[in-house]
């Protein structure tokens, strides 16, 4: 029982990345399915920050003793680069969004489809 309370982050995480693609995977709407994509992303984000944190470690330009115990900033650096790319795809998938909505007055994807079968012959 003590191992599952230890690794609650690791249960949030699984927790997170079944929402998020529930959500991708259940709903029509185009908004929510981007926002299912945000949860999921931020859900593997956590993963990485938590994998990267090291019991008793510390920053290596705060210690000047060789025999310390180091935190691995490489992890943190992905997950910044990881923040800005989901913040692009979102500005991308939303403004996608909205030119769908001009082309076809909908962003519910059952709509959008039966629209696309009615056009073509």
């Amino acid at each position: 029982m003590n191992e599952l309370i230890a690794h609650y982050n690791h249960q949030i995480v699984i927790v997170l990345m079944c929402l998020g693609i529930y959500v991708i995977m259940a709903r029509d709407n185009l908004v929510k399915k981007i926002m299912g994509l945000n949860v999921f992303q931020a859900a593997v984000i956590l993963l990485y920050v938590t994998m990267g944190r090291v019991d008793g470690g510390t920053a290596a330009i705060l210690v000047d003793d060789p025999g310390a115990t180091y935190s691995n900033p490489l992890p943190h650096v992905l997950m910044l680069t990881a923040i800005v790319v989901g913040v692009a795809t979102t500005a991308l998938g939303l403004a996608l969004v909205v030119r769908i909505q001009e082309a076809f007055g909908t962003i519910e994807d059952g709509e959008i489809q039966a629209l696309e079968e009615q056009q073509v012959p």
